[in-house]
Parts: structure tokens; C-alpha cells; sequence
């Protein structure tokens, strides 16, 4: 079962959790647990952990996709915690300290047989790809580079089950069509285009959201 739990985000799913500008998403896999991203605020992303019972000391990789502080201003609260982790960064973004080590990312990566970076894309952000039996799962930070261009970089990989993340002004919807499942977040601006054109397919977001896709082998 891979299992998505956003901890971080500007609403809230979970009415006990708090809602602030940032994100963040606790990802458990079969190999990794994995933060993607930090949040705004330290105290607010390891708070919120706690109240979805999340153990940060359960984490072994932390993935940033961009350097912006609504992404990273939890980082180094979370590292005080546990330093004990690998972290992936863009290859543009420096000073992380604490970790017990830092892997800088310029060109596409394999973080494991089934787990993928697609590199920093226009020179500011990486997307991370998880390979599924359902197909492909895609998060993305804040879609800087633009959602089409993510979604692009990893269709190379296979097809696309699920994206989830934060897709800024991306206005492009028929690259939606062929995506099975889309859980718009953060930072974007269409949220409700995008539900009024994929009922079917929209998931809502917030902190408190959890999310599972079963690890079921395709007939």
C-alpha cells in the first residue's frame, strides 16, 4: 500500500490540524518513508504530524522539490528532530545542514528501483515519481516549470495514475484527461475548473488528507 498523508497545506482536511501557506506530504512505500517538502513553519509541520500520528523519526528521506520558504521553512525544525535522513535537494539550493547527507539533483535520478526524481527542471524545481503497479504517482511542490512539462518528463516512465501538489497557474486541463486521479493543493489557482471538469477524478486536499493506492498487479 503506498500511503500519501498531506501534513502541510492552506486548508485543512482534518479540522484539528493547522492550516498555514506551504506544503508538505508524509509518503510511506514499501521501501521509504519519505517528507516531501517542509512547509512555511517547523513547529506547525512537526504539530501536525503528531496529531495525524506521523513519526518524523520513521522518516529516512526528505525530498524538496524547490528552494521557495513555503516549501522549506519547516526543514531545519525537522532535521533538529531527525537528522538521520537522506535529503534530495535541487541542485540550486544550498546551506542544508544537520542531515546525514545531502544529495544535490540536477539531471533525472533513480532514488530506488520504483521511487524517481525528474531532475530540476527550468533550473528551479524537481517532481518526484512514484512507480505503482496502478501506473504512475507524481508530486509536485509548487509546478514552477509547469504541470504539462512535469507530467511530460514523467509519461517517459509510463503512464500516470495520480497527481497531487501544488500546480500554481497551470490552465492547460486536457493534459488531465489521461490521468486517472488529481489532487490539486496549495498554491493552485484553478482548483475549482479543475473539479468542474473531472468530478470523477478529483480528490481534495488540505492537511489531514490521507491517501491509498493499493499495491494491486494490473490484470
Amino acid at each position: 500500500m503506498l500511503k500519501i498523508s498531506i501534513i502541510y497545506d492552506n486548508t485543512t482536511y482534518q479540522k484539528n490540524l493547522i492550516a498555514d501557506w506551504g506544503f508538505a506530504a508524509y509518503i510511506e512505500t514499501d521501501e521509504k518513508h519519505i517528507l516531501f517538502d517542509a512547509g512555511s513553519d517547523g513547529t506547525i509541520l512537526l504539530e501536525n504530524m503528531r496529531k495525524m500520528g506521523l513519526d518524523p523519526k520513521k522518516v529516512d528521506t526528505v525530498f524538496i522539490s524547490h528552494p521557495h520558504f513555503d516549501h522549506t521553512g519547516g526543514l531545519a525544525a525537522f532535521l533538529h528532530e531527525n537528522p538521520d535522513v537522506d535529503v534530495y535537494v535541487p541542485a540550486s539550493l544550498r546551506g542544508v545542514r544537520r542531515a546525514k547527507k545531502v544529495i544535490h539533483v540536477d539531471e533525472a535520478i533513480e532514488l530506488t528501483d520504483t521511487i524517481f526524481s525528474t531532475g530540476e527542471l527550468q533550473q528551479i524545481e524537481q517532481s518526484l515519481i512514484i512507480k505503482t503497479p496502478q501506473d504512475l504517482v507524481v508530486l509536485a511542490g509548487c509546478s514552477h516549470p509547469g504541470l504539462e512539462n512535469i507530467l511530460k518528463v514523467a509519461r517517459e516512465l509510463g503512464n500516470i495514475h495520480m497527481t497531487i501538489g501544488g500546480f500554481h497557474g497551470f490552465d492547460q486541463f486536457d493534459v488531465l484527461k489521461d490521468v486517472d486521479l488529481v489532487c490539486p493543493t496549495h498554491c493552485t489557482q484553478h482548483i475549482k475548473k479543475i473539479h468542474d471538469l473531472y468530478p470523477e477524478k478529483f480528490i481534495q486536499g488540505g492537511a489531514g488528507r490521507r491517501i491509498e493506492i493499493p499495491y494491486k498487479e494490473n490484470e
